[in-house]
Formats: C-alpha cells, sequence, structure tokens
C-alpha cells in the first residue's frame, strides 16, 4: 500500500509530506525527563505520544533510532541560568547523594513507561554520561564567535548569533518583545545581552554536581546537554525532534541556535509538540492543587478522582485526543474511555469464537484499512484510526451475534488488521482480566453451576450468577453450542 504520510512541522507551522533525510532511515529525537521527582502526566503524555509515532514509522518499515535522554544534572529552578539545581535541592531534602535521587526516579519513570506499555528508545542517554561532548560543543561554539566566557560562565552571545540566523523561527516570536520581557536576572551583570543563555555555568562551592572544564569547575547549562547527544548519536542534521509544546519557547530555540552556531546547520528537519494537559477545563499544575501522578490516576487515590483506571484505559484515553490538541482529565470522560477501551478489547476476544461461513457480507475489509492507514498518515491522527476501530468492534459483534456472516480467509485478515492497528501501533494490551493461564478453566467452572442451577428450575441462583459475572465485566450468552463467554 502507498503511503504519503504528512506530519505538523512546528518549525513551518504547516503540515509537510515527511521525507527522511537518509532514505528508509529515521532518526528522531525526544526531550526525555529531568529525573530529580516522580515523572508528572504531561511527561508521560508526550512520551506516549512519541511511542504511537516511533510504533507507526517502524510499522511502514523505517529503520528508527529513537533517542530520548535522560535530565540527571545542569537543570536549575526556574528553567534559567540562576536558582538553585533541582538535583542538589531534592538530595539535600531527602538526605542523599544526588545520583541517588537520580536512580531512584530513574527507576520510577520507566516503571511508569513500561506500565503504559510504551517501548524503550534505541538509545537513552544521560546527560552525565556525555559531559565531554558537551564541553567540545561549547568550545566549537566559542570558537565559531558566539559565545564568550566571563568569569569560568561561558554564555551564548544572542546579539551575534541574530545577524546571521533567525533566533526566533521556532516560534516567530518578535525579538524586541523578547528583550522587554526578559527580567532583570542575577548574573546579568556578566552577560553582553539580556537573551544570553550560558552554556557552562561555574560552579559555587558548595555546588555539589561539577566538573572540570577549560574554563574551570562547573557543570553544563541545560540546553546544551540535549544539542551534544542528539549530535552524537544522530548526526548534525536529522529527522525528528520532538517534546511538549512547553519546551518550544526556549530549550528548543535555545537547542536551534546553539546547534546552528557549532555545526552551520539547523539541528532536526521536522520539529513536533505535544499539546498541554487539562483537568476539568483548568490547565494541570502543582500549584493549582489538581495535578495527579500516574500512580494515583492508577489506583484512584486522589481527591478529584472517583476512582482508578488501569494503565492502559488511560493510554487509550490519551490516544482519543490527537497529540496536538489539549488532553482534559475528568471523571467522566475517564469513564467514558475506560468503556470504550474494554469494548474494544472485549469485540478481540470474541474473534476466537465465531463460527465462519462459506461466504462474508460485513462489508470491505480493505476500505476499512486504507481509511486507517489513512489517518495514521494524516499526522499520526490517532482519533480518527480509533473511531475506525470502533467501526470493526460493531462488525465483529454482529458477526458473533449471527447478523453477518464472515469466512475464515476473512476472520483472518480482521484478526491481522487488529493485530497491527491496536496492538502494534496503538500500543495497547489486554489487561482486563489479569494474565491468568486458566481464566477458561475458571469460567467453565461457574458456567458448569450456572447450568446446573438452570437444570435444577433454580431460575434465582442462575441470574444471579449472570448479574455478578456482568458486574465485573463479564458477559454470558447461550447459544446452541452453550453458554460463551466474553469480556465487556
Amino acid at each position: 500500500m502507498e503511503h504519503n504520510l504528512v506530519l505538523y512541522n512546528t518549525l513551518t507551522r504547516k503540515k509537510e509530506k515527511f521525507v527522511p533525510i537518509h532514505p528508509n532511515m529515521v532518526g528522531m529525537y525526544v526531550c526525555g525527563p529531568t529525573v530529580y521527582s516522580d515523572v508528572h502526566l504531561g511527561n508521560c503524555r508526550t512520551f506516549v505520544s512519541f511511542d504511537l509515532i516511533f510504533r507507526y514509522l517502524v510499522h511502514l518499515g523505517y529503520k528508527v533510532r529513537y533517542v530520548r535522554n535522560i535530565t540527571d544534572a545542569g537543570h536549575l529552578e526556574g528553567d534559567n541560568d540562576e536558582g538553585d539545581d533541582k538535583f542538589a535541592k531534592k538530595a539535600k531534602l531527602e538526605q542523599l547523594e544526588p545520583m541517588e535521587i537520580v536512580q531512584k526516579y530513574t527507576i520510577g519513570f520507566h516503571d511508569v513507561l513500561r506500565m503504559f506499555n510504551t517501548i524503550p528508545p534505541s538509545i537513552e542517554p544521560t546527560a552525565t554520561g556525555h559531559i565531554s561532548e558537551q564541553i567540545e560543543m561549547v568550545q566549537q561554539i566559542i570558537d565559531n564567535g558566539f559565545a564568550y566566557e566571563v568569569n569560568g560562565t561561558v554564555y551564548f552571545d544572542v546579539e551575534k548569533y541574530v545577524k546571521e540566523y533567525n533566533y526566533t523561527i521556532l516560534t516567530n516570536r518578535n525579538l524586541e518583545d523578547m528583550l522587554n520581557n526578559t527580567r532583570e536576572l542575577g548574573g546579568q551583570d556578566e552577560k553582553r545581552g539580556r537573551l544570553d543563555f550560558a552554556l557552562w555555568i561555574k560552579a559555587k562551592p558548595e555546588h555539589i554536581m561539577r566538573w572540570p572544564s577549560p574554563w574551570g569547575v562547573g557543570f553544563p547549562g541545560w540546553h546544551i546537554e540535549c544539542s551534544a547527544m542528539s549530535r552524537k548519536y544522530l548526526g548534525d542534521q536529522f529527522d525528528i525532534h520532538g517534546g511538549g509544546m512547553d519546551l518550544a519557547a526556549t530549550h528548543h530555540t535555545n537547542e536551534i541556535a546553539q546547534s546552528e552556531a557549532c555545526n552551520h546547520t539547523s539541528p532536526a528537519k521536522y520539529w513536533m509538540h505535544t499539546n498541554m494537559l487539562t483537568v476539568n477545563g483548568a490547565r494541570m499544575s502543582k500549584s493549582a492543587g489538581n495535578g495527579f501522578l500516574p500512580g494515583e490516576l492508577f489506583t484512584g487515590d486522589h481527591k478529584l478522582l472517583n476512582r482508578g483506571y488501569s494503565p492502559m484505559a488511560v493510554r487509550f484515553f490519551m490516544l482519543q485526543a490527537h497529540y496536538r490538541s489539549t488532553l482534559d482529565f475528568s471523571n467522566e470522560a475517564l469513564e467514558a474511555a475506560d468503556k470504550g477501551y474494554k469494548r474494544l478489547m472485549a469485540a478481540i476476544g470474541l474473534l476466537d469464537k465465531i463460527v465462519t461461513s462459506p461466504k462474508s457480507n460485513f462489508g470491505n475489509l480493505e476500505e476499512i484499512k486504507k481509511r486507517s492507514y489513512a489517518a495514521m498518515d494524516d499526522d499520526f491522527n490517532s482519533p480518527v484510526l480509533i473511531a475506525e476501530l470502533f467501526e470493526v468492534v460493531r462488525i465483529i459483534n454482529s458477526i458473533y451475534d449471527g447478523k453477518l456472516t464472515i469466512t475464515e480467509g476473512d476472520l483472518n485478515e480482521l484478526k491481522d488488521y487488529l493485530s497491527a492497528f491496536v496492538y502494534d501501533i496503538l500500543g495497547l494490551k489486554d489487561d482486563q482480566v489479569g494474565d491468568t493461564d486458566n481464566m477458561d478453566d475458571l469460567m467453565q467452572i461457574i458456567i458448569n453451576l450456572r447450568n446446573e442451577a438452570k437444570k435444577n428450575k433454580d431460575f434465582v441462583t442462575s441470574d444471579r450468577i449472570r448479574e455478578h459475572l456482568t458486574a465485573v465485566g463479564i458477559q454470558l450468552k447461550d447459544s446452541k453450542d452453550g453458554t460463551l463467554w466474553n469480556k465487556i
């Protein structure tokens, strides 16, 4: 099948046909977490979105090198050149070494993403593991005339840079407005220009995480880390750079500037950004008291949640919204997503129980396939794909109920289609009844008890068995072949 994948490029503010730099190969870099605290849902939404993108590119036959970093140093509070080091502050608070903090929250991050069934990236570099590459890049920027050193700190010279390059190309902001909105910060007297930012920061005596450099003992600025790591593993220019939209204005803007000042080329051909999360229409944040962690969402242990939801139901909920649209959490939306997810899994569970016929009369599977691919080819439009899947759910239920027929060949094609789009591309799996191998045996015992009650004309008991099973998400269906069961 011919594919014409288009994606929205933040750099050009329009959808563009995806043409990789090297045929059949894709280099993709996504900004990973700063591991000084539990990963929040906004991060998870970004990583689930890029997992979908990664999965689809692989499905199309591309060889993808997916690089997602771990920021384990150099990230100061306020995302600027001043303030406490996030790791050192947390380490003092918990009376631990900074790298104990890093280890604790990196493991937690991996555990959460494993629950969301995301595929690990091809490479997961850490900032502390690439200090030499960052120092080398800073030196090259100095040598190219776009940075200067003051008292052991190296600053990027934005005023010099804008004479040759467009500093606001990613966000299209007005440079004069940016200058006027820049606050007077500590260290501002060292800088030549108000928009200049630190590439390497001199370590104060009390600063714990520190490394020797040509400019004295210090630590890297936050932005240089991603520029150095993406360059090392993907080259001076690669295909896709991704992250949350909150990174575009400063972090990604400065990444582009650093890479152009060093390599004389823009680092990525396509820039992709996920949108933010809201809760009942208000932006999710710790300060507003409406932010909950993934673990709280799974258990329901939060004042804003009526109950907990399985990781797969939450993943399904996230994929029901396009990655560039706002995702609004509410109990009603989560309930609806949970029911939809269970309906989809229940329908897939019926496939092995369907009786085939000599003829199919359910419609054209090829057309459904074409529409499904068209949805994903249109900037990874998972909500439209999910709508197509529910059309397939309707067909499966009608075949199971005997209202439509299907041949064995078409049934196998239907199974392949669902396996590709539900499991491989959307990355869903069935987590509804647990992983016990003897579920069929257990259900057969319950069905036999119900049949015995019916035989003894104890219809009260037989009805109660059916009602209790329905309450826990299992449906019984009496047919000429006996009693069948499926998840709902």
